[in-house]
């Protein structure tokens, strides 16, 4: 048996003896290497100030991604020119477009749309929910359709939905006694606990002030956007009514919630499939 020489190094007692590492270690170790090199001069991999080297083989995994997305979008051609022709209240008439807006409308849907309206369509505070029947802007599928198109106070569309309500009490248009006043007076108008006789003070406010978008009877105008204020279904505050405060809030500071604007991002038939599956989630007209 052959003596292992020792290194000369010792630690604590321990003494480094000069041990050779295993041949199939090295030749793996070596393997790898050769393997890495190659690797380097096949794919793109060494980046550059404009770019990275492109390798021998000439492409890439975003390259094969690209071919099959566009097989894809080869398939589904016919499809979609059908569905971008047709009248939109024709495509519940259709089998194969209620199917293919379906799956499609899914897709454009989880990917575009759930950041605000939630995976299943029911909103959050401040987006509104669309399983329900209360629509600010109308819930046929051409309001529907309209609204994706256009969005809601998109700054980049000259065709949006626009309306503002105003900020009564950031511009001072009311002060703070008409703002409490007619705040309890739109709790009343949909049976919310209130004080009686600061309800009937603000009446007037609202006849004055808001009756131009919300209507005397307070049940709102989708011409506009504006809200049923008579109603269970409240738009910033989800789950169940609103309190006081949250009331006096949105009076006082005016809300503007924006939607973006599609057209520029999404295909027709791509905001006509999202238009046909929102209609379908429960809350379309």
């Amino acid at each position: 048996m052959v003596e292992v020489q020792s290194t000369g190094h010792s630690w604590d007692g321990i003494e480094e003896y000069d041990n050779p590492l295993p041949r199939w270690w090295l030749w793996t170790f070596y393997a790898t290497i050769i393997w890495a090199v190659g690797y380097v001069l096949a794919y793109p991999a060494i980046p550059l100030i404009n770019g990275s080297t492109q390798g021998f083989i000439g492409t890439t995994p975003r390259d094969e991604v690209a071919v099959d997305i566009q097989r894809f979008a080869d398939a589904n051609a016919p499809i979609q020119q059908k569905l971008a022709s047709v009248d939109l209240a024709e495509i519940r008439n259709d089998p194969e477009l209620v199917n293919y807006t379906n799956n499609a409308g899914r897709a454009v849907f989880s990917t575009w749309c759930v950041q605000c309206h939630q995976a299943g369509g029911a909103g959050a505070n401040g987006y509104p929910s669309l399983v329900d029947d209360d629509w600010l802007w109308g819930g046929t599928i051409d309001d529907i359709h309209t609204t994706i198109l256009h969005g809601i106070r998109s700054p980049d569309d000259p065709d949006t939905r626009y309306s503002e309500m105003p900020r009564f009490g950031v511009d001072g248009l009311l002060d703070a006694t008409q703002i409490d006043d007619v705040t309890n007076y739109v709790m009343s108008m949909s049976g919310l606990p209130h004080d009686a006789a600061k309800a009937t003070a603000g009446q007037p406010v609202f006849a004055e002030n808001c009756v131009a978008c919300h209507g005397e009877d307070g049940t709102g105008d989708r011409a506009q956007g504006a809200p049923n204020l008579t109603n269970a279904v409240w738009l910033y505050n989800k789950g169940g009514a609103p309190d006081e405060a949250t009331i006096r809030r949105i009076i006082h500071d005016g809300p503007f919630g924006v939607m973006p604007a599609w057209s520029k991002r999404l295909s027709e038939a791509d905001i006509r499939a999202v238009a046909a599956y929102v209609h379908g989630l429960g809350g379309g007209e």
